[in-house]
Order: C-alpha cells, then sequence, then structure tokens
C-alpha cells in the first residue's frame, strides 16, 4: 500500500514539473507571477522561518491568530496555482522544515482535522485519480524534458541568489528582488512574508542574528505515518517553539536547544543514506554557533525573569496557574539529608498524581535562602477530584429571579453596595461535577471553569494525602506532617494579586482587591458585606462566618436601642429616686450609722458616704430592669430563629442545600490514618476503613478530662485568689481613704468598695488572660492526642474544651458578684470568715448591682478592645518585621508568592477563635444584661469595628486561607441554644437576688405606711440594728464611739426582741416573692420562646419553593441531556447496522455470482 501511494506521488509531481505545453504556456506563467508577486513576498528562509513558522508552531494558536490580518487575509485566500496546484496532503502534512531540518507539521491543536481532511482528500483522489492513472502517466514523455534538469536548475539559481543576498546586506524596507523568481509549483513556494505586529516579542526575534538562525529547509515528498507527524510535531520544536518558550521563561530551553542540535544532525546523516526514490532539496549553510546560540539564550532569559510582573500567579510559561505554594529553606542540621529526602519523595508522588510542579531556587528569592515549589493542577487533575468532592458546577443559567426586594429597601440606598460587587456572579442550575458528562456542564474556558477556591481546595485535598515514605513501619503522609516536622516551612494558596491596586493582563481578575475596596475599609462601616464575593474567595466556611457576624451585629442593633431608653429612662428617672434621696439627705442618711466593714482597723461610717453609688446603681436598677430583662430572653430566640431562616436562605442561594458532611468534614483525618494498624468495614460504605479500638483511646480521655478539670480548679483558685486579694486590701483602702485629707472630694464616689471592685476586676482581668494563653496550646495538644476520626469530632471536641475553660475563666467572677458576694456574710458578731482568716465581702447598701456592673464592664470591654488592637496590631507587626529586607533591596524581584509567604498565617483554628470571641461576647449580653443594658450598645459597636478589623487583617496581612465548605457554623449553633435557655435563669436570679427591685416591691405593697409617698421610709426599714456592747472583742473597732448602736443591710430582730438577731418575717416574705418571681419570669420568657420558635419556620416558605424549583429543573436537564445522548447511541447504532447490513448482501451476491 505505501509502494502505491509513493508510486502515485512521483506520478503527480512528474505530472506537475513536465511542460505539457509549449514554451509559451511557462512564459505566460513567469509573467502571471511577476505581476501577483506583491512587495514583501520574496522568498528570505530565515525570515519566513522565524515569522511565519512562529506563528504556526506556537501551542494553542492558530496561524490566522498570530500572523497578523494580512497574513490571515492571504492564508483565507490562496492564489489560483496553490489552490489548484496543492492537494490536500501538501497542506496537511508537508510543511516546509524548521532549523532542525525537520518536517514541521499544521499545529497540534489541528492535528485531528488535518488528519481527517486528509484522509477524505486521499480517499476522494484515490477514487478519482487512480482509474484513469495509466492514461495520465501515458500522456507523460520522457523524453520531452527530466525532471532532474529542472531540479539542477532550481538547486544552481537558488544557490546563487542566496551568496547574492549574503553579500549585500538587506536595508530596511526594500521589497523587490533584485532577482526575478521564475514560475514554480505553488506547493515548492515558501510561506509569504509578513511584516510583524508592533510586539515586543516579535521584535526581539528580529533581534536575533542571520548567523544564530541557520535554517536547515527540507521538503519532503515522502508521505509521514501519523506516528511520525506526532512525534514531530509535539516532541521536536523548532527555533520559533524555542524562541517563544525562552520568552516566557522556560528554564528547560537551553536543554531542548541541545536535544535539538543532535536531533537535527541525526535526521541529516539519515536522509544522506535516503534511497533514490526520494526526491529532496536541502538549502543548507555553515553550522549555527550553539555556544553563541545558548549565550543569548541564557541572557534572554535572565531579561524575560527581571521583567516578569511581581504579581504573576502564572508559571513561567505564563499559561499555567499557580494554584498553591510550597516553601523550605536548606536545613543545615543532621536532619537534613531526612528532609530532602522526604520533599523529594513528596514531590515526586505529587507528580504522579498528575500535579504539576515547578521550583524557584533560593538564589531568586529575596532572602537568598528559601526555595519555592509552585503547584499547578491541570484539567485531568481538577475532573477528577472535583468529582471525589462532590463539587457542584453550573449546567444551566437559572431562571428563578434574585429575592432582593425588601421592605424600605428605597431608604436603605446608602447602606447597598454596587451590584456588580453584590452579585459578581450570575445564578446557575448546578449539579455535582463528574467528568464523564463534562458536555453537560457550562465550560466555556477550561482555565477559568473552577474558581481559585475550588483549585487550591483540591490541591490542598491532595497534599494532606499524599505520602512521602515509610518511618518505623508505618507509612508517613501529608503536608501537615511535613509542616510540623519543618520539612516545608510553609504551604499556602496565592492571593489574587497585591491589594491596592487592580491586576494587570493576563492575571484574572483581582477579587483581594475588590474587597479591599468594597469591604476592607473602615469607612464603609455602614455598607453591607459582599458576601458572594467573600464566598468565592475564601469559601463557604469563612463566608458563613461573616454572614453570621453580621447577621448578629443587624440584631444587636434592636438590643441596643432597647437598652439605650433604658439607660436614659434611669438617667432621666436619677433625681427623683426616692431611695437615693434618703440617703444622700443629711438628716436621714446623714444620721444613719454603719457597722464596720472590716474587723479592727475599720472604723463606723455615715450612710451618706454612699450617695454617689446609690444614684449610680439606679441608672441600672430600676423598674425598667424587669422589662429588659424579659425583652432580652425574648430578643434571644427570635436571633436563633431568624437565623435559622438567614442559614437556610443561605445554604439555597450558596448551593449548600444537598450538601453531606460526608464530602469534608467527615473525611478522616490523615493523622487519625497514620495512627490507625486496624481495618474495619464501614456499615454504610461496605469499604475498608482504617479503624481504632476504643481501648486505644481511653487512656487519651481519661487525660484529656483530668487536664480540663485541672485548668477549671485552676481557673477557680485563681478566683479565690482574687477574693482574698479583694478581702485583704479592703481594710487597707478604708483607713487610708479615711485618714488621707487629700482624698476628701473624691471620696463621695470612690469609696473603699469601688476602689476594691476596680482593682480587683481589673487583676482578675490579668489572670483570664493569662490562663487563657496558656490553655489554647494546651487543649490542642490534648485534642491531636485524643487522634480523632475526623475533622468534625476534632473541631467539637475542640471547641468543647475551649468553651467549657473560657466560660469559667470569663463568667466565674461575675457568678461571684452576682449570686454569691453578700449572700452569707453573717451578721455583726457573728460574721462568716473564708478559710477562718478573712472576713467575707458585704455589698453595697444599695445592692451588689453596681458592683456586677463594673466587673462585666470591665472584662467585655477590656476583652474586646485587647483583642482588637491583638488582631490588628500583632500581624502587622509581624509582616513588617518579615518585609522590612525587602524594603532595603526594592530593585529586586519581588514575586506574588514571596510577597504572600512574608505574609502571617491564617492557620486552621484562626476561624475557631473568631467564633470564640463572638460567643463569649454573646454570654456577656444575655446572660448579665440585666445588670448592664448598655451591653448590646457596646457589643455593637465592637461587631462594627471587628468585621471591618477580621476583612482588613484577612485581605491585607494574613495569606489566603484554603477554601473549605460549610452549610452551618457547626457546634456553635448547639451552643447558643445552650447559653439562650441559661441567661434566662440568670438574668431572672439577677433581678431577684442581686438588684433591689423586689425588696421595693415587698415594701411597697405589704410594709408601706404612707399613702402618698409609699417608698418613703424604705431606706430603714431595710437596714437592720445591732447593739455595740454585742460587738466579739477581736472585731470591735480600735476607736470608742459615744453611741450604742450601728445599721447593717438584712432583715433581722432588733437586739431588744426576744429572738435577736435572727431572720424577721420580713425576710422570709421577701426570699418568697424572689423565687415567685423567678418562677414567673422563667415560664412567661420559656413560653414565650416556645410559642416564637413554634410561629416561625425555620426554612422560608419561598426559600423551600426555590429549592423545589431547582432541583425540579435540575432532573429535567438531566433528564433531557440523558435522553439526547441514548439518541445519539442509537442513530449511531443504526447507521452502523445498516452499513452492515449492506456488507452482508453484498457477500451475499458476491457469492451467487461466483457460483
Amino acid at each position: 500500500m505505501e509502494e502505491d501511494q509513493a508510486n502515485w506521488l512521483r506520478t503527480q509531481l512528474a505530472r506537475r514539473l513536465a511542460p505539457e505545453d509549449s514554451s509559451e504556456r511557462g512564459e505566460a506563467a513567469a509573467r502571471e507571477n511577476r505581476e501577483n508577486q506583491e512587495p514583501g513576498t520574496r522568498a528570505n528562509p530565515v525570515g519566513w522561518d522565524q515569522q511565519g513558522l512562529l506563528r504556526r508552531e506556537l501551542p494553542g494558536r492558530g496561524a490566522r491568530g498570530t500572523a497578523g490580518p494580512k497574513a490571515g487575509q492571504e492564508a483565507a485566500e490562496p492564489g489560483p496555482s496553490e489552490s489548484e496546484g496543492r492537494s490536500e496532503e501538501g497542506r496537511a502534512g508537508l510543511e516546509p522544515g524548521g532549523p532542525g531540518g525537520g518536517e514541521i507539521e499544521a499545529p497540534v491543536e489541528d492535528l485531528g482535522r488535518s488528519r481527517e481532511r486528509r484522509g477524505e482528500s486521499a480517499l476522494a483522489d484515490s477514487k478519482e485519480e487512480r482509474p484513469g492513472s495509466q492514461r495520465r502517466q501515458g500522456s507523460w514523455k520522457p523524453g520531452d524534458q527530466q525532471a532532474g534538469t529542472l531540479r539542477e536548475t532550481y538547486w544552481e539559481r537558488s544557490q546563487e541568489r542566496y551568496r547574492e543576498r549574503a553579500v549585500k546586506p538587506r536595508v530596511k524596507g526594500q521589497v523587490d528582488w533584485r532577482y526575478r523568481l521564475e514560475k514554480k509549483p505553488s506547493w515548492l513556494k515558501p510561506p509569504t512574508l509578513v511584516e510583524p505586529e508592533e510586539n515586543e516579542g516579535y521584535k526581539e526575534d528580529l533581534l536575533i542574528p542571520a548567523q544564530v538562525r541557520r535554517p536547515v529547509v527540507k521538503f519532503s515528498l515522502q508521505a509521514r505515518s501519523r506516528l511520525q507527524s506526532q512525534r514531530s510535531a509535539v516532541c521536536c520544536p523548532s527555533s520559533s517553539v524555542i524562541n517563544e518558550l525562552t520568552k516566557m521563561g522556560d528554564p528547560n530551553v537551553l536543554e531542548m536547544v541541545q536535544e535539538e542540535e543532535r536531533r537535527a544532525s541525526r535526521e541529516e546523516r539519515f536522509f544522506e543514506d535516503l534511497n533514490s526514490r526520494e526526491s529532496s532539496f536541502l538549502i543548507s549553510e555553515e553550522p549555527r554557533s550553539a555556544k553563541r546560540y545558548n549565550l543569548f539564550l541564557r541572557r534572554r532569559l535572565m531579561f524575560k525573569k527581571d521583567e516578569q510582573s511581581k504579581d504573576s500567579i502564572f508559571f513561567r510559561d505564563g499559561i499555567r496557574q499557580i494554584d498553591f505554594v510550597l516553601s523550605y529553606v536548606d536545613d543545615i542540621k543532621k536532619e537534613a539529608e531526612l528532609k530532602a529526602e522526604r520533599r523529594k519523595e513528596f514531590e515526586q508522588n505529587l507528580r504522579k498524581t498528575g500535579l504539576e510542579l515547578e521550583i524557584e531556587d533560593k538564589m531568586n528569592s529575596e532572602d537568598g535562602k528559601t526555595y519555592f515549589v509552585k503547584i499547578h493542577a491541570p484539567w485531568e487533575v481538577l475532573v477528577t477530584y472535583a468529582e471525589v468532592l462532590g463539587i457542584k458546577m453550573p449546567i444551566k443559567e437559572s431562571d428563578i429571579p434574585r429575592a432582593d426586594k425588601i421592605p424600605f429597601s428605597c431608604m436603605l440606598g446608602p447602606l447597598k453596595l454596587p451590584r456588580n460587587v453584590k452579585h459578581p456572579h450570575a445564578e446557575y442550575f448546578t449539579a455535582q461535577f463528574t467528568r464523564h458528562r463534562q458536555e453537560l456542564f457550562l465550560i466555556e474556558d477550561e482555565s477559568s471553569f473552577f474558581p481559585s477556591s475550588s483549585r487550591n481546595r483540591i490541591v490542598y485535598y491532595i497534599l494532606s494525602r499524599c505520602p512521602f515514605g515509610i518511618e518505623d513501619g508505618k507509612k508517613r503522609f501529608g503536608i501537615e506532617r511535613l509542616l510540623n516536622s519543618h520539612t516545608y516551612a510553609s504551604a499556602f494558596p496565592l492571593h489574587d494579586g497585591q491589594y491596592w491596586k487592580p491586576s494587570e493582563p493576563p492575571n484574572p481578575v483581582n477579587e483581594r482587591h475588590t474587597l479591599c475596596q468594597n469591604w476592607a475599609r473602615f469607612s464603609y462601616f455602614y455598607k453591607e458585606q459582599p458576601f458572594n464575593l467573600i464566598r468565592d474567595y475564601y469559601g463557604e466556611k469563612i463566608g458563613i462566618y461573616f454572614v453570621f457576624l453580621g447577621f448578629y451585629t443587624e440584631m444587636l442593633f434592636f438590643a441596643a436601642i432597647v437598652g439605650l431608653a433604658c439607660f436614659i429612662y434611669g438617667l432621666l428617672s436619677m433625681h427623683d429616686n426616692s431611695s437615693s434621696t434618703e440617703i444622700c439627705d443629711p438628716e436621714i442618711g446623714g444620721q444613719i450609722i454603719m457597722c464596720p466593714l472590716c474587723d479592727v482597723m475599720c472604723d463606723y461610717w455615715r450612710l451618706n458616704s454612699t450617695c454617689w453609688a446609690s444614684k449610680f446603681s439606679h441608672l441600672f436598677d430600676n423598674e425598667s430592669t424587669v422589662f429588659f430583662a424579659i425583652f432580652m430572653g425574648i430578643w434571644v430566640t427570635l436571633f436563633l430563629e431568624f437565623w435559622k431562616q438567614r442559614q437556610a436562605r443561605l445554604e439555597y442561594e450558596w448551593d449548600l442545600v444537598d450538601f453531606e458532611e460526608e464530602q469534608q468534614q467527615l473525611q478522616l483525618r490523615p493523622e487519625f490514618e497514620a495512627m490507625c494498624t486496624h481495618r474495619k468495614v464501614n456499615a454504610v460504605t461496605k469499604e475498608v476503613e482504617p479503624y481504632l479500638p476504643l481501648c486505644s483511646r481511653i487512656p487519651w480521655y481519661f487525660l484529656s478530662g483530668a487536664t480540663v478539670t485541672l485548668w477549671m480548679s485552676l481557673v477557680i483558685a485563681c478566683m479565690v485568689a482574687v477574693i482574698v486579694y479583694r478581702l485583704s486590701v479592703f481594710a487597707t483602702f478604708a483607713s487610708f481613704m479615711e485618714s488621707e485629707a487629700s482624698l476628701k472630694h473624691v471620696r463621695s464616689f470612690l469609696t473603699p468598695q469601688i476602689t476594691t471592685s476596680l482593682t480587683g476586676s481589673c487583676l482578675n482581668f490579668i489572670v483570664i488572660l493569662i490562663l487563657n494563653f496558656f490553655y489554647e496550646r494546651i487543649s490542642a495538644w490534648i485534642t491531636k492526642m485524643e487522634i480523632p476520626r475526623t475533622h468534625q469530632e476534632y473541631e467539637s471536641s475542640l471547641t468543647l474544651k475551649m468553651f467549657l475553660f473560657q466560660f469559667v475563666n470569663f463568667y466565674s467572677s461575675c457568678f461571684y458578684v452576682a449570686f454569691f458576694k453578700g449572700k452569707f456574710v453573717g451578721y455583726p458578731g457573728k460574721y462568716t470568715y473564708l478559710f477562718n482568716v478573712w472576713r467575707s465581702e458585704e455589698c453595697d447598701p444599695g445592692g451588689c448591682l453596681v458592683e456586677l456592673t463594673t466587673q462585666l464592664t470591665i472584662i467585655m470591654t477590656g476583652k474586646q478592645v485587647f483583642g482588637n488592637i491583638k488582631e490588628a496590631i500583632y500581624p502587622l507587626v509581624l509582616n513588617w518585621w518579615r518585609r522590612r529586607k525587602a524594603r532595603t533591596n526594592s530593585e529586586k524581584l519581588y514575586s506574588r508568592w514571596e510577597q504572600d509567604h512574608d505574609l502571617e498565617t491564617f492557620g486552621s483554628l484562626g476561624l475557631f477563635y473568631e467564633y470564640l470571641e463572638t460567643v463569649i461576647q454573646f454570654g456577656f449580653v444575655t446572660l448579665f444584661v440585666a445588670s448592664f443594658p448598655l451591653a448590646p450598645l457596646l457589643a455593637l459597636l465592637n461587631n462594627i469595628i471587628e468585621i471591618r478589623v477580621d476583612a482588613w487583617k484577612l485581605t491585607t496581612q494574613y495569606r489566603r486561607p484554603v477554601a473549605a465548605k460549610a452549610h452551618s457554623i457547626g457546634v456553635w449553633q448547639d451552643i447558643l441554644y445552650g447559653m439562650a435557655v441559661l441567661s434566662v435563669a440568670t438574668n431572672a436570679f439577677i433581678v431577684a437576688f442581686t438588684s433591689d427591685m423586689i425588696p421595693r416591691l415587698v415594701y411597697y405593697y405589704a410594709y408601706s405606711k404612707n399613702a402618698i409617698q409609699p417608698m418613703k421610709g424604705y431606706v430603714n426599714n431595710s437596714l437592720s440594728i445591732f447593739l455595740i456592747a454585742d460587738f466579739p472583742n477581736h472585731t470591735v473597732p480600735s476607736e470608742k464611739r459615744d453611741f450604742t448602736t450601728c445599721r447593717y443591710r438584712d432583715y433581722r430582730n432588733p437586739p431588744d426582741h426576744e429572738e435577736k438577731y435572727f431572720h424577721s418575717m420580713q425576710y422570709w416574705h421577701v426570699l418568697a416573692a424572689k423565687m415567685t418571681f423567678i418562677i414567673i419570669m422563667e415560664h412567661v420568657v420559656f413560653l414565650m420562646k416556645f410559642l416564637l420558635a413554634w410561629m416561625i419556620p425555620d426554612v422560608p416558605k419561598d426559600v423551600v419553593e426555590r429549592i423545589k424549583r431547582e432541583k425540579l429543573m435540575t432532573v429535567k436537564i438531566l433528564h433531557d441531556f440523558e435522553l439526547n445522548k441514548l439518541k445519539e447511541n442509537l442513530r449511531m447504532n443504526s447507521s452502523d447496522f445498516a452499513k452492515h447490513l449492506i456488507i452482508q448482501e453484498n457477500k451475499v451476491q458476491l457469492a451467487k455470482s461466483a457460483t
């Protein structure tokens, strides 16, 4: 078959070369050639190789798209001789060769179409030509003119032309040939020379001297096999391709040049031994100077690297996007070889999974010692793992309108973001991606089909499961283990670009800059957040945190308004308060002598010295306190129920309705897989999975429980130490403030009780921060030692430990002041003592609510201020410290991966601490809000700042976190529900036992004797009488006084009563009223909570309808796709069956005719 084809090709050559007509026809052809010859179309072998073939051989570019409009027009409109004389084989497979002497084919991407056209053309020509081949062969007379004569003439004239051109230098703009070209068959013409476009890459190509670019052009008449063509096109790039790779900074260009030279020499030796049946025209000159060419390439690579954009997020080829970056530093310690071996094995295994790696040498880094491993996930890897992770991708644009219409939306215009920022992408119907049905999905561009968040999530999934060797008989794998052993210094995905400016082509849209401009600016504190953009850039897990924080802040706005109204009411009614009026009255409070607050050292004091404290107490302890406590019980229920709805709407908008935790949160942790030696069949999946027996975990569970209990006991011990401090310094403050004349002016509002409470609260806050610092590290280590099976188990275990500790750490002092201080004091002459040494603390005559407010304000405000300063200043200082060298060497190349490498790490627990901070604040707002109505307002102001601080640090100061999926806030929602229930009880107890509300109500309705002013005489009624003579000797004040009795706060019988100093009947009445109030308030609030929870659906009705509509449309689209696919298969099968039937009938007919 090949011999027949070769003979046929030789026949075609002879027919085209032989002049069938007289010499007049040859002269006419030459004249036509001269007339049609255009300026700039001379056959310069260097020019057409370096400019024409460069445009044809660039990967991913067509000949027309890169050769300029003129070249495209000429390619689209060939001349008559070209269209008639060139066969389909010549156009598809036989192209002029490059410098290596090989035959150059059409672009690789058009290889399949070229082969199909070549096959169809060959089939058609064989049908038309071969039956009459004898007639056409007979028409040619060998005696007329030999083909070899023409070839010899062509060879001599070509050599003469090139010698002339080598002597005479080419002048720019010269377009005419000195020597006239004869008429040649079009398939022998070299490609047309076209002046290149104004492009820097092509201008640099023209800078290459002609001595360096000496091509060996070869025209072969032998039909190449498909395998040979593919090998030539893919494995043997020409000089133009090498130049293009050089411009893109490919580090392997020099090796490719040497390989090209070796290949060229081999092919030249091969063609010298060709048999006489082949005809080849070789136009060659002296061999190129490889040394000079290599030196040029080295300089060019260096020049291009310096010109590389600092914001480039691509490999050096400018095409493959960087999805992940690893960094490491050479270690000079004993483990250097082990770490190097681990890295080598790890990177080899990464390449085996399909990832593409590019390593930046330490000499190219800013500090001169850090290596960077850039990772790119090609399309095949992305589609494979997208199916594994169950990533949903768009299949059709949604026809469901967005639900953006809300009441009073016209009034909220200034709060809105631009529509292209709020909704950066259209909504689509989606389905789980599968690589076998790629036609179903809307794939316009493979490079941008998967968003960057999905790409880095897929790469991290591979990194976390890639092995790097066997050590101690166990298989070791996962990037986290390599990071912990300092084999790699860091692993992170890249930001889109610099946050202060938009990206430049060819980089994609810089979403980081968009977020910084519309989200991370403090001047936008009143604007809504671009949740969809946050989700697209950081992933659903971080996105849902900011949605929760934003929704919580919106709900705090209503609680803050009500709390501020209650505070204003207390401020306006301060002067009308009868209790503070009586205390401040010199005739009433000034005549009441109070018993000493400590033993021996403290003296008697007058009630009117607490005038300012009683007025301050009325700001928070008034009639509105009960209303606000009940309101907050209802508010917290509405907050949680509406958050359920917001979360359900978010699941629909972010396509998380069918999200299964097994896809990410229930995936086995690499550490668990590495530690497990047993295997067990999963009852659900029926697959063999790693299994860790319970007996192996029990010791760690006991250790974990013992550690948590120990640290909680340590917190309580520290709280007791603070109480001891308060008891020990109270007497010092009391005696000092009484004796110091300079403090006379501040003594009215800065009492010993308040001074002790302030200093004790500040000391307690410092102890809280110190304990929290150490416990965070211990709890994380203990949780790892428990070897949790999945990521969800790990987070749940760590959350439980951290929250229990934080709850005790932050709230223990508040619980002490609210429910224990002043409740077990005893009475004068029979006080209770702590450790039989320190006398128990007493509350102010106006109650302990003022001290609780002080404690709550200091801890809550201090924690929020300290947290925001730490979050803003800490990463800023660290990043400045890392970048200090880059600023002193600003002229060096500071690449995108080096800029991100110098940023602070967000960490896998970064979001955990953000949630923990928000939940602790939620506890301050709800658990003790009855004592401090301004708590929601402080929380609101903090959260407005917190949102922008978190956005700023994530966008500008932290490396980009690995994207993760989540459809809810997880275990934190259960914690919020628990705190909501507990808040009802705590606020009821605060109103009943800490405030003075219930005793005032009992006096108002049961013991008041003044109908006009019912509360007159309440202060005197609330104080009991004690006989000074009954003081024990070790407690009586050292100085003698001329009065016989003193007063103390309690409901006890007077000294002249037969049951002196026992609780009076009023005490039991007040206690009964307190317990009744607690029961009534709890039942009322809980009843309203349950009614609201029942009335408010978890999923809004419109969301349910949208979910049903989307599911219906998705099923319909999938059904139509499968149906069309089935029809195509049936149509193809039916055509194959018809062909098979015709063949069988022909066989039967042939058999009959033969017989």
